[in-house]
């Protein structure tokens, strides 16, 4: 969680765009995310070249010797951030116009790769050489700050910051997952080395990001130490499709800042016949668009046989079924309504999950999660396609904190069920005996098959009701009558005084 004085900071150089005549908070996140990728690579380089002098083993900069820039050769060492920011504002404009972009544009090798097809059409917008000097300056502090905090996800709710602006900006408004939930949520699944993972509502990758990061963090030998899969996590394992191609461009910029090369990110509507994915992914990661409603004739056709419906919340598990290959796994985000809506799709989709794929688990959010965007009630689905069923006893919990305050202030408490939701999915034997009392239970399939397949949390629950004594009605009058001889001596006494 970033300070109040850190917010400060990236609030004031947000005002420094708006009055340098930048006002589309759109074209500022993006500028933003141009400067501080920027910035990561010439921290990322430096950072390669100690760990290879520390292992003694070879590293060539990418700002090494001279860099073809169109049709002249200029020295590589000018394109460093840690270089150019020391020049005049009118020098460094040029460079940064003339000589950054376009290098960072043809970055990557691969013509195909996500990042040169969403850079392709990327412009430098800031209008004039005062602007960037400011924002440079400004850039340099936030930076510092992020240093000093010595957080490992700084960075990272940096950016969730940066991105939250656009809802707040009321342009182009999207759900934000919040950094925790996502992580919970691969915490939850716990991706593994051979995975070929997909969000199909990518976003900025927030989904695919934090899966490398937690694979880097606990599987790095498996990975690292074997080329086939080093290769296979640098180029097939992340894929990630949206309709939006500034958001594309972010989240192929986020995937290779945390240092996976080539993600397959594309633009893609995918719950048209433009997506082609079937039986295809390992692990699905999503928190997909909810209460969009769609044309039947834009939804593929073998979507609707599972569910007719034109609710993308519905036809979004239905497309996780199509897209998984069978022992896939998914952990998705869906509105509480889809835990007990009424109708024949609702209905029709929940069984589908029960009876012929494998429901684990159902986790309800506080509605709390989602602000300040919106007040909406969530939950948490996770299953696994076989095909076949296999669903026996579902997991619920009941989620009653997440580490923030449930107002729009979203401001950090000492409460949190995270970490206990983490263990007791990872040590399932030791729900058997938990009573339906409790935050977390386990129903039998039977008993949800008798509910109308209703998933939500308050049909199992048991709630305990404890006898409050209350004083009876003499008592009370009593009591009245006592504070009614305190009232009127009170007047007399003030009546003396007049």
């Amino acid at each position: 969680m970033i300070t109040g004085e850190l917010k400060n900071k990236i609030d004031s150089l947000w005002n420094t765009f708006w009055t340098g005549g930048l006002t589309n908070p759109l074209e500022v996140i993006e500028q933003m995310t141009y400067l501080m990728f920027i910035r990561d690579l010439d921290d990322m380089d430096n950072l390669r070249a100690r760990e290879a002098a520390m292992l003694d083993l070879p590293h060539k900069s990418i700002f090494a010797g001279e860099v073809q820039i169109g049709d002249r050769t200029i020295d590589g060492s000018q394109l460093k951030w840690s270089v150019f920011r020391d020049f005049p504002a009118g020098k460094m404009y040029t460079v940064m116009q003339e000589w950054v972009f376009p290098f960072i544009k043809n970055l990557h090798a691969s013509k195909d790769s996500a990042y040169t097809k969403y850079m392709d059409d990327a412009i430098f917008k800031l209008p004039t050489p005062l602007l960037l000097d400011k924002v440079v300056t400004a850039m340099d502090e936030i930076y510092r700050m992020m240093n000093d905090m010595q957080a490992s996800d700084v960075r990272g709710d940096v950016y969730e910051y940066l991105l939250s602006k656009l809802s707040q900006s009321g342009v182009n408004g999207q759900f934000r997952t919040p950094r925790h939930i996502i992580k919970m949520m691969v915490e939850l699944m716990q991706p593994r080395p051979e995975d070929v993972i997909c969000d199909p509502a990518c976003g900025t990758s927030g989904f695919l990001v934090a899966a490398g990061e937690w694979l880097k963090d606990n599987r790095k030998q498996e990975i690292f130490y074997n080329a086939q899969r080093k290769d296979h996590f640098m180029n097939g394992m992340f894929h990630g499709f949206d309709m939006d191609r500034t958001m594309l461009r972010i989240g192929a910029m986020n995937m290779m800042t945390h240092g996976i090369d080539n993600p397959v990110i594309e633009y893609r509507d995918s719950l048209s016949d433009q997506n082609p994915d079937r039986d295809k992914y390992s692990l699905i990661l999503a928190n997909p668009p909810f209460k969009g409603s769609l044309d039947y004739d834009t939804v593929s056709t073998d979507l609707l046989k599972v569910c007719k419906t034109k609710k993308t919340e519905l036809l979004f598990l239905a497309l996780f079924l199509k897209m998984l290959d069978v022992g896939g796994r998914c952990a998705c985000i869906v509105p509480d309504g889809v835990l007990f809506g009424s109708s024949t799709a609702h209905k029709a989709i929940r069984k589908e999950l029960i009876e012929n794929h494998r429901l684990q688990a159902v986790i309800s959010m506080p509605s709390g999660v989602f602000k300040p965007y919106a007040g909406v009630s969530t939950g948490i689905l996770i299953f696994t396609k076989t095909g076949h069923g296999g669903t026996d006893n579902v997991w619920f919990y009941d989620m009653r904190a997440d580490g923030f305050s449930l107002d729009d202030k979203r401001t950090p408490v000492s409460d949190s069920d995270i970490p206990d939701i983490i263990a007791r999915f990872h040590a399932m034997d030791g729900e058997a005996d938990r009573a339906r009392t409790e935050q977390s239970f386990l129903v039998p399939k039977e008993e949800i098959v008798g509910n109308g397949y209703d998933l939500s949390i308050n049909k199992y629950k048991q709630v305990e009701y404890k006898a409050v004594e209350y004083p009876s009605t003499s008592e009370l009058l009593k009591d009245l009558w006592a504070l009614e001889e305190q009232i009127q001596q009170g007047l007399k006494e003030l009546e003396g005084m007049v």
